[in-house]
């Protein structure tokens, strides 16, 4: 299938100075993550992290149903093990564009978020759910373990509560997700979309070095150990004021208080 066959599951709006939106379209009530959904998904996502002028993206689903209700059932059933690798590769690999997108990422979580949803949520950097939503990874309920991006769950949860919700396959409400760290913030349905423009606005504010900076390195203190962390922080300060935006941004703030 060609890009131009699945361009159209996958829609791009700029509506504000640096923000821009990605919404998975014509994939559902749910926004089901079929090959052709992840093949738009990733182009989409991979085009806009060559565009300077992005600050932040919002990632959500059509509707207010579902952010994305999972991985494509009807075409996983089909699967062998050979083709099943190389759905999962798509997969893992639209989520590791977005994780390691150069700004921040923020996913639009209403209604239900389930399987490869959750795991593309968890790619995200910062998760602003309804008070609606229902997260979970029930993927041992249909006979396959859950993979890629499930990996983040122990580091973000804990060992124990990951565990429950893999093995067991249940399904988090949004007052459990939040306790549990699995979203960031949860709001009233009614008031999502304020919230995240309001949070979106936030960031597209910040120097735009200093927030890749950061989202930089929060990507490589996974990775590293905590002495190395610190110990490479200490050049990261110091380059940041290389930038011109520490001058900027503290001078004006000096303004301020005078």
């Amino acid at each position: 299938m060609s890009q131009a066959d699945t361009k159209h599951y996958a829609g791009v709006e700029i509506n504000a100075p640096g923000i821009a939106t990605l919404t998975i379209r014509e994939a559902g009530s749910l926004n089901i993550l079929s090959t052709p959904v992840i093949a738009a998904l990733t182009q989409a996502v991979n085009e806009l992290a060559g565009r300077d002028e992005i600050r932040v993206l919002i990632v959500q689903g059509a509707g207010e149903k579902g952010f994305i209700g999972g991985a494509d059932i009807k075409e996983m059933a089909a699967l062998t093990r050979e083709s099943g690798e190389r759905f999962i590769s798509g997969l893992r690999g639209l989520c590791d564009a977005l994780r390691h997108f150069p700004v921040p990422v923020i996913a639009r979580m209403p209604g239900w978020c389930l399987g490869g949803g959750l795991e593309l949520a968890l790619a995200c950097d910062i998760r602003i759910a309804a008070d609606n939503a229902r997260v979970g990874m029930p993927e041992v309920k249909v006979g396959i373990p859950s993979v890629i991006h499930a990996a983040l769950m122990p580091r973000l949860i804990g060992n124990a509560r990951a565990a429950w919700m893999l093995l067991t396959g249940e399904v988090s409400d949004a007052r459990e997700a939040l306790a549990w760290g699995l979203v960031s913030k949860v709001v009233p349905l009614a008031e999502l979309d304020a919230e995240i423009e309001r949070v979106a606005a936030l960031l597209a504010g910040f120097g735009p070095a200093v927030v890749r900076q950061q989202k930089r390195l929060l990507r490589e203190w996974e990775e590293s150990s905590l002495d190395v962390s610190i110990n490479n922080s200490v050049a990261e300060f110091g380059s940041a004021f290389e930038t011109g935006e520490p001058q900027r941004y503290m001078n004006a703030f000096l303004q301020r208080e005078r």
